[in-house]
This record gives C-alpha cells, structure tokens and sequence, in this order.
C-alpha cells in the first residue's frame, strides 16, 4: 500500500481525533458477540470446481451457480499446478492477468469487511514468478487503496489482507499488471467483519495488515481461527532473545469475544527474564515499516498469572518506538482479570523501523507480559471514484489530462516569464520567492512537542552564539532548495549542498514535518555544536530559525558518509589502512565528546552514516541531535526513560536499565569497527537469522574461531593475522555486556593507534608476523600492552 503521513491538508478535527487515539488507547473486549462470518465469498481462481481449505468452501470462478459475483474474461487464462500436490487445492489454480482486470461482487450488506487475496506463482512459468502488478479496491464512490507494485513470487504462497469500510453493496476488486507484465490471483476472500475498531473513525477503518504474531506460543493456521487469519511466532522479530522467557496458562482461556483473537493467542505469553543485577528491564519486539507512515497497532493481554494475588507488582509500561509509554495494570479492567486489547495509532519515524516494547515499573520485578500483536498500515484513501460505467470514466480521465495538460503549459508559461524578469534584477529577493513556509507546529518525533518558537522567545537568542543566517541567505544559496543540490536524506530532513554569500561551502540540513526529530534535537545539534571544536567533529557554521524554519549549516564534508565507502554504493573500497586511520579519527572525537568538555557529552547515535569523510578522507563524527549533555559528578550520569539510537547499534544494557552513560557510545563504535571490517548493516533482515545482527554474528565467528569468515573480501591479503585478531579484541571489549567492562573511548583510541605503529613499523622493516612469532616485546617497548585495557592516559587530541 502506498505510504501515508499526516498530511498539511488534513483538518483540525481529524488532527483532535487522532489526539484523543494517543491519550486515550485501552479498549477491553466485549463480554458478549453477535457476529458471525458469512461463508459465500470466497473464490478459487481460475478453476471450474470448488474446494475446501482452513474450513472454508471456495467457489471456482467459472463454476455453475457463481452469481454472486463476476470478473473479467478477455485478456486473462487459468493456469493449473497440478503438479503441486503438496500445496494446498486454492493455490493448485491461478488466474492470470495481461490486461487490467477486475473481480465484482454484490455483497449482502455494507460496513467492515476482510478482504484477502491469495498469490502463488506457477513455477514453471518465468512470466508469473517475475510478475509485476498493483492491486485496487472501489466500492461506490469510495477508492479504497491502489497498491504499489506487488512483485517477488518466488516464495510462494503469500497472502496479502485488508479491512475495508465498505460503503456500497457493490465491491470491484482490479489487477492492473505493469507494461510488458503479468497479473495474478489464486484465490479472493471477502466477508464481513465484526467492527470492533470502535476508537476509529469510519474514513480510519481501511487498513493493510503487515505483522500478526502469536507471542510466546505456536504459529496459528487459519483453520484454527474464527477469522481465518494466520498468527506467526515472534521469536524472529525479538530485539534480545535473552531478555525474554515464555509462559503458558495451566488452564483453558476462554476469551469473549474469539473475533478480536482466538482463545490459544492469549494462552502464551512471553514476559520479561530478569538478568542478575539489573533492575529496571523491558523486552522489545522490532520491526521493519514504511517510514513515516501511521499505523494501527492492536497488542493482545491476558495476566496468566491469575492464581496469585492482586498486587501493584503486576503494573508495568508499554513503550511505542521508545517514546510513546502507557501505564498498564490488569487489574485495570472491571476488577477482574480477563483477556483484553490496547489499540494504539502511531506515526513511524524516518528509521524504517517500529518498535513495541514491555518494560517492569517496579526495579527487580518480571512484571511486563504480551500475548499478541498485530500491526496494520493505514490505506490513503484515493478520493472518488464515478461507478457510472466505462465511458464516462474514458470522459473523465480525458478531460483530466486536457486540463492536466493546460495547467503544465500555464506553469511553463509563467515560469519563462519569471526567468526572463530575473534576468533584468542584478538582486536577488527571497520575498518573491515561490515557496511557503513550513507549518507552525513540529516534531512529532520528539518527546517534547511544542509549537515551534518565536525568534524573540527562543531559548538559542541567550546563548548569544552568532551563528545566525538569514532566510533570504539560505534560499540563494540553496537556489530555492533546488532538488538538483540535494545531496542526502535523513530523519530530520533533507540536506542541500550550497555556497554561501561570503563563498563557502557548506552543507544546508532544512528539517521537516513529520521528520521523527523536532525543535528538541534541532536546539540540542545547536548547543552542542556550539560549545565544542575538534579536528574530528563536524562543524556548525550556522542555523536558521526564521519563517518557523529549522535549519543546520554545517561545514561541507566533501566524501559523504563512511557507510557510503564500506557498502551500499559504487565508490571505490577503502583500503585497511585507510579504514583504521578513520576509526581512530572517529575515537578521537567521540573521546573529546566524553572528556573534552566542562560537561560531558554522549552522542547516542554512533553509526556508519554518523562519521563523514573529507576529501582526505579524514573522519569527522555528525549528527548531534540525540546527544546527551550530563554532570560528569552524577551517578549514574544519566538515567532515560525515552530509549533512542539505532537499533544494531544500541547498547543491551542501555535497553534492559534505560541507563545511559558513556559507555553506550562505547558499543555503539564496537558495530562500527565491524563495520568497517566486514562491511555489511548492522542489521539485515535479508540474511539468516543467525547472521542478521553484526555483533552476534561476528562474536559468534570469533568464538568458532572463524574470524576470517566475516572479514570483508576486498581485504584479503591486506590484514595481518595478529592485526586482524588485536582488531576484533578491541571490537569485542567494546561489546561488553556489562558497561563497566567496557573500554573508555581514549583506551579505544589508543589501542586503534597502537595497531596502526604495528602494521607501519612491520611494514618499515619488512618483518612478518610469522617471523615476530606473535612476541610483542620485538616490537618496541613503548608499544607494549596487555590485552586488558589497562592504560588510562588520556591521548593528546589534534585541535
């Protein structure tokens, strides 16, 4: 489905009514349920007989009888699998698209309504396996959804569901294949659902379903649930395996109402395991979403713990991408412990990922339990759509593109006039400018949303930095933020490469509504950035705050990010030489953050896509929005309830304690020096499971002794073995569980250093390691260290 953010159009009302979603999101199940599910609609396609499958009968599409519903039959073929005889009898036949087609239904009444569509390619046939297609739904003068290209069929079957407020007893369900494509379907289900989305507005009620887990217990089929709908495990989707223990009821639930979920979803449960030490933890479930797009969440509860009494140990916190948090007590509802559900809307950030989370409020307590969990998108709604017949649809669209067409040619007009009247003005005037400035209200993402200041009431105007750039500046230099200047993308907003009056380079950040980061992080960037300067730390050469604008001038870093040149791009691979040298640059300056100033500083967010390259391929941390300034004198130096970061690079301790200290920086640089070895994501949920975390999977290797299987094969030949091993020490004791096993950052910085004089001083003399025998003391004295970090000088820090 296509992306969806709260949009600058959409009215106060809507905005009060989400609102009221966030503050207001518990919902018990009813005690009692009418509803049952109609069982006509449902159709095998592409074949002339029916079949059972999950307890539903499933009518052929050119069977005798079907009148209830009808398709078009010019430009489509029925396929038959039946080969397959293992796969289930609706995904035996397909039916199979060339030209836009459709399904129609007359349906017994209107409202809520389950529609799922089953696909599964023929696995002989090259043309269905690579099909490419959208999919869209229309009942009277409602566009439903247009979905963006459904592809990748080679792992089959998938099922695709949605909830549809259907507003018309007729329900068109089209298949439009992409040019030079095909189309499928296997099999269509439509039936009507029990509203219970009763927090929703009836325009909210159209939604796509990406995650259904059964938490703690066994995959549920569709033939065990009343709704036909299948409940995974969640252990895949879990952020510590360790942090988590699953229980079991000992005796039969039965839940109220069987349609919100079936009685084994809140049979199993998983809750916290308590690690020795640690006082305040939380188990989080991580997921990869559309950014920036809301989502209906649905988290399922029941205390399994109900033969022990009421007590305040049972309360515990549920946490929404670590910022959203909800007290919960089961006791809560009617007194007695019964299963129920919290409906919660949310926004996604611009990470790509969503997270759920369960944390104790009482510290040494395993309070903090989920049963299950389902995550929906929310359809755009699309508008009208006239169901008035094909023609006047060929009216329509033509008339459209005819005043499509004209409205382009009144544009170009105006736009030649423009140019040929600036070319007259030697002055450039940003009043007369083609743009409009940002809404008043930001940052969705903060913790601390407010309207945006004043330039009078800001609290930068006391800090008396200097650092002010006019508006009318910023938009000669970015030429109007002229998409040919765009230079990168990120959470807070988009980032602008430009020249300044007085001839400077620089890189112009322009924040953005809905960007996950607000007024906040744009004032932290600012005072922090302000008060510290370093060879290794990018530079603030201004900031904007004019016109309810949030605007960063930095310093131009001429080579982009370091993940940039590990992955992901064309750039020429990084020698190990040059790889080590950043590591040590980037050490430096985050040790300077820790130490260099009255107070210290913790970045919070140490990855790849924070360390910048210039064009000598110096290294220079970025990105301080998130950063943390504490009391050097506090103990513990700081204590969070809203967790931030990225994940593959947060800090386990820093999950379980909500504890922040330097030493969370400290493992976020231990990814990255696996980063740099190996050059792959911290997190790729692409691969195996057992790879797809950097960390676990490298200390796996390390422990198997296979470290050479995660070095990055464009530096075979260049790593020294005793190199390669001191390297992934010093990764490893970054990766200390427990942070006060962790190294300081100047203790990184050294060691990196010490092994960079080792490969220059073996390199100077032409001795190999085999020839050293792995002896230190051949080196030279100076140089000596043990394998703890026991050196606890500070290291000089280039100015």
């Amino acid at each position: 489905m296509e992306n969806l953010c709260f949009q600058d159009s959409v009215s106060l009302f809507v905005t009060m009514v989400v609102i009221s979603l966030l503050l207001l999101p518990h919902l018990t199940l009813s005690a009692t349920s009418t509803y049952s599910r109609p069982d006509k609609f449902y159709i095998n396609c592409g074949s002339d007989s029916n079949v059972t499958y999950a307890g539903r009968t499933f009518v052929g599409d050119m069977a005798s009888g079907a009148n209830f519903f009808s398709f078009t039959k010019n430009g489509t073929e029925a396929s038959n699998q039946s080969g397959s005889s293992t796969a289930p009898e609706i995904y035996r036949t397909v039916r199979i698209f060339r030209l836009p087609s459709y399904y129609k239904f007359q349906l017994v009444s209107v409202g809520l309504h389950f529609v799922r569509l089953h696909f599964s390619a023929v696995s002989f046939r090259t043309e269905t396996l690579t099909a490419r297609f959208n999919v869209y739904a229309t009942s009277g003068y409602t566009h439903h959804f247009n979905s963006p290209s459904l592809q990748n069929f080679n792992e089959t079957p998938r099922v695709e569901e949605f909830l549809l407020m259907i507003d018309s007893p007729e329900l068109e369900i089209g298949f439009v294949p992409e040019l030079s494509s095909v189309a499928l379907v296997n099999a269509i289900e439509v039936f009507s659902a029990h509203d219970n989305l009763t927090v929703l507005s009836d325009s909210d009620k159209n939604l796509h379903t990406i995650y259904r887990l059964n938490v703690g217990g066994d995959r549920i089929k569709p033939e065990h649930d009343a709704l036909g709908r299948t409940w995974s495990l969640d252990d895949d989707y879990l952020y510590e395996k360790g942090s988590a223990k699953n229980i079991r009821s000992p005796t039969k639930i039965t839940s109220p109402d069987s349609f919100a979920a079936p009685d084994s979803v809140y049979q199993s449960a998983k809750t916290i395991e308590l690690i020795q030490g640690a006082r305040l933890m939380n188990v989080t479930w991580c997921f990869t979403v559309k950014s920036n797009v809301r989502h209906f969440i649905r988290i399922h509860l029941y205390y399994i713990k109900n033969n022990e009494s009421q007590s305040s140990d049972t309360d515990f916190y549920l946490y929404v991408n670590g910022h959203w948090r909800l007290h919960v007590n089961p006791f809560d509802h009617h007194g007695l412990i019964t299963p129920f559900y919290i409906d919660i809307v949310n926004v996604s950030d611009g990470s790509g990922l969503l997270n759920v989370s369960v944390g104790n409020k009482v510290p040494g307590k395993d309070a903090g339990f989920l049963n299950g969990l389902e995550i929906m998108e929310f359809l755009e709604m699309s508008g009208s759509d006239s169901s008035d017949g094909s023609s006047s649809r060929v009216y329509i669209v033509a008339g459209s593109v005819a005043a499509g067409l004209f409205l382009v040619l009144c544009l170009l007009f105006m736009v030649l006039l423009k140019r040929k009247r600036s070319k007259k003005n030697k002055k450039q005037d940003a009043e007369i400018t083609v743009w409009s400035p940002l809404p008043l209200f930001r940052g969705v993402g903060s913790s601390d949303n407010r309207h945006f200041y004043s330039d009078n009431n800001s609290p930068l105007v006391s800090l008396s930095l200097g650092l002010k750039i006019p508006f009318k500046d910023i938009l000669i230099a970015t030429n109007n933020f002229d998409e040919m200047l765009l230079i990168g993308k990120g959470g807070f907003g988009d980032v602008y490469k430009a020249t300044l009056p007085d001839e400077s380079r620089v890189a112009i950040k322009r924040g953005k509504p809905g960007s996950g980061q607000g007024i906040l992080e744009f004032q932290t960037e600012i005072q922090v950035l302000s008060r510290i300067s370093h060879r290794h730390l990018v530079s603030l050469t201004g900031y904007c705050e004019e016109n309810s604008e949030m605007i960063l001038v930095y310093e131009f870093i001429e080579k982009g990010t370091l993940q940039e040149h590990l992955y992901g791009s064309d750039l020429p691979s990084l020698s190990w030489k040059q790889r080590l040298e950043i590591c040590i640059g980037a050490a430096r300056g985050l040790h300077y953050l820790h130490s260099g100033s009255e107070e210290a500083i913790i970045h919070r967010d140490v990855k790849s896509t924070n360390i910048l390259l210039d064009e000598n391929t110096v290294a220079k941390v970025a990105d301080f929005g998130i950063s943390k300034l504490v009391v050097r004198s506090q103990e513990p130096i700081s204590v969070s309830t809203n967790i931030k970061g990225t994940y593959g690079y947060l800090d386990p301790e820093y999950m379980y304690t909500r504890i922040l200290t330097e030493k969370s920086d400290v493992y976020s640089f231990g990814v990255v020096l696996l980063e740099v070895l190996c050059a792959r994501p911290a997190l790729d949920r692409r691969l195996p499971l057992e790879e797809q975390n950097l960390a676990d999977w490298a200390m796996s290797c390390k422990s198997n002794g296979m470290v050479g299987k995660i070095v990055d094969q464009r530096l075979v030949g260049q790593i020294e073995p005793n190199v390669l091993r001191k390297f992934v020490e010093v990764a490893e004791k970054c990766l200390k569980d427990n942070g006060d096993e962790r190294p300081s950052m100047g203790d990184v910085s050294w060691e990196l250093e010490y092994i960079l004089r080792l490969m220059t001083i073996l390199e100077d003399s032409a001795v190999s390691i085999s020839s050293l025998g792995g002896d230190r003391s051949l080196v030279i004295p100076r140089l000596m260290v043990s394998d703890s970090f026991s050196c606890n000088s500070i290291v000089q820090e280039d100015q």
